[in-house]
């Protein structure tokens, strides 16, 4: 392994580990609709576990409300029940087919809350970068004591894997920035 391979892969590493933190954010429930809201949502489909975009449409209505309509009238139960029953707190309304779920306003206990949390899986990613930081600095002087290196070398290198360290969690900060400016917003 070479140094430039040691840097590409830290730099792959950390942008992953932004691209989880974002997928994680998506989850959490602002004041707006989304259909990320659901996608973690699974539903008894005949026997086995389904994501709910695989038995039904999921589609944003309007800023405070999401329609979903199932593909088969037998799975309107089904759907409430996981809905219900998810770590959402939300209440569906079914009318004939359409499953409507209406997103109350966060109160501002709820918000700072929310808050909270998104700051802690800020810091949650932010540790997984200095763990990928950690991982590569080990390579490099592994490379160092194998003689493959010289200290020059590898005084460079670990300045640039710092340097992708720090853009990695300055990306994390305004991925978590811009979550709770979305939080605070009415």
């Amino acid at each position: 392994m070479t140094i430039n391979d040691i840097k590409q892969d830290a730099q792959t590493r950390m942008a992953k580990s932004v691209d989880a933190l974002k997928h994680d954010l998506q989850r959490l429930r602002t004041g707006r609709a989304t259909t990320a809201l659901v996608d973690h949502i699974k539903v008894n489909y005949y026997g086995s576990e389904m994501p709910l975009a695989q038995v039904a449409t999921v589609a944003v209505q309007d800023s405070r409300s999401l329609t979903i309509t199932p593909w088969e009238k037998t799975m309107v139960q089904p759907i409430e029940k996981a809905i219900i029953s998810s770590d959402l707190g939300l209440n569906p309304t079914t009318a004939g087919t359409v499953i409507r779920i209406n997103l109350p306003p966060l109160t501002e206990e709820r918000r700072k809350a929310l808050s909270k949390q998104v700051h802690g899986e800020g810091e949650d990613a932010k540790v997984a970068v200095r763990n990928v930081r950690r991982d590569a600095m080990q390579h490099v002087k592994e490379l160092l004591k194998e003689k493959k290196v010289t200290e020059d070398e590898e005084r460079k290198a670990e300045e640039d894997i710092q340097k992708l360290t720090d853009k990695a969690i300055k990306d994390v900060d305004a991925v978590v920035k811009a979550k709770e400016e979305e939080l605070m917003a009415l």
